[in-house]
């Protein structure tokens, strides 16, 4: 039998009991290179921190929990108005601001080689991120990217959210036939479901109890099993096309996915907040620290269990940084850019479910030490994600890793 490194049993350990099918594409993303892998093995970079360090005992605000280059996009919320903001709050919770922080430094220091960045170039992006956070939070305003005021990379990706029709979103989706939507089973953005699957989908609508401009608004037409996402791959979720406005072009879809307990929450061994449920931590979480919600955000509870429902957001409106090898300028108005977005999005969290003032922020952000203790310990784990991707691409190139998994 293949034998898997210590370190490959502990991350199938922390997927243990996920979709067979989503979980060995999974496995494959996790392959590809260093900053898949990270992104996909937030326990594990968790794992490789230091809890004492004295980054961690910083002031604990409302936290994003997953931070990383690809977290940030562009949405319609739910005012039908286009925002970039960030958009996965899985992993939210009550945490030191520094988390965030230390998990945003660290992706941009694995993702920088394969972008075209050396080291020396890699620094002064990760410089020009905590600086533009740092000015954010001393400013003390939460603003937003404003549409009509945007430059640059967010002007276009927020012109181009805007522009599209309901009517090309359903067609990404959906095929037509017979006049009918159903979902594109794809296998890469759908997977079919089993009909039980489909039934308990179709109960768990006709209950739900949530306002709506029609009465038969959330009639279910068609449903398959979501693909998306790294870290959340082969959780139990679904893609479900539901009647809306009127078939064929009025129909929506809809996204609903099992609420997994935070990461970061357990990795910090310190009391959250009564959440109620893992589903309404992620709602909440993420309405205070969002300028505005995405449309459709609703914790629910399918088959007794907490989902966070909302309407389906492309992955298309995230900034493409695979379009940008070597282009320093664009990343620098990028991480610039990502920097106030994560500094606002604390700054709203500030004061909620026993986080701290917006003034112990500023105050921990105007000192000296913070931001160079970041950037060292960035440049150690993220040395310690590229040799762990090292050691779980020698076992998924022997086949372990999918032998692993198929039993």
């Amino acid at each position: 039998m293949l034998r898997l490194s210590k370190l490959t049993r502990r991350i199938l350990s922390q997927n243990a009991g996920r979709d067979f099918d989503r979980l060995t594409l999974k496995a494959t993303r996790l392959r590809q290179d260093p900053f898949a892998f990270f992104r996909g093995t937030n326990p594990l970079f968790l794992e490789f921190l230091p809890r004492k360090n004295f980054l961690f005992r910083a002031p604990a605000t409302l936290i994003c929990g997953d931070l990383h280059l690809e977290n940030f996009g562009a949405f319609k919320g739910d005012n039908r108005l286009c925002y970039f903001d960030l958009n996965d709050f899985d992993e939210a919770c009550l945490a030191p601001f520094t988390v965030d922080l230390v998990r945003f430094v660290t992706g941009l220091k694995v993702a920088a080689p394969g972008l075209g960045f050396s080291k020396s170039t890699a620094r002064v992006l990760v410089q020009r991120f905590l600086l533009a956070y740092g000015q954010a939070i001393k400013d003390g305003k939460p603003r937003w990217v404003e549409r009509s005021l945007a430059t640059g990379v967010f002007r276009a990706l927020l012109r181009r959210a805007m522009q599209r029709s309901r009517t090309e979103l359903l067609d990404r989706f959906t095929k037509l036939k017979g006049g009918k939507r159903r979902i594109r089973l794809d296998g890469v953005r759908a997977l079919p479901l089993e009909r039980a699957d489909l039934a308990r989908l179709e109960r768990f609508l006709a209950r739900l109890d949530l306002p709506a401009p029609k009465r038969d608004f959330f009639e279910l037409l068609d449903a398959a099993r979501r693909i998306a996402g790294n870290g959340s791959l082969g959780l139990e979720r679904y893609m479900m096309l539901v009647r809306g406005s009127g078939s064929p072009d009025g129909n929506f879809v809809l996204d609903l996915k099992y609420a997994a307990p935070s990461a970061v929450a357990a990795w910090l061994q310190r009391k959250q907040p009564d959440w109620h449920s893992e589903a309404k931590r992620i709602r909440q979480v993420q309405t205070i620290m969002q300028a505005i919600p995405p449309a459709m955000l609703h914790a629910v509870t399918f088959s007794e269990r907490p989902f966070v429902l909302k309407e389906l957001q492309p992955s298309i409106d995230r900034l493409d940084l695979t379009q940008w090898p070597g282009k320093v300028n664009r990343f620098t108005q990028a991480v610039e850019g990502m920097g106030r977005v994560a500094a606002w999005a604390h700054l709203r969290g500030c004061g909620h479910h026993q986080a701290a003032t917006v003034e112990a922020l500023q105050h921990y952000v105007a000192g000296k030490r913070w931001a160079p203790a970041v950037d060292r310990l960035a440049q150690i784990t993220a040395a310690r994600i590229v040799r762990a991707w090292r050691i779980y691409s020698q076992d998924y190139d022997s086949g372990a890793v999918t032998a692993a998994i198929a039993i």
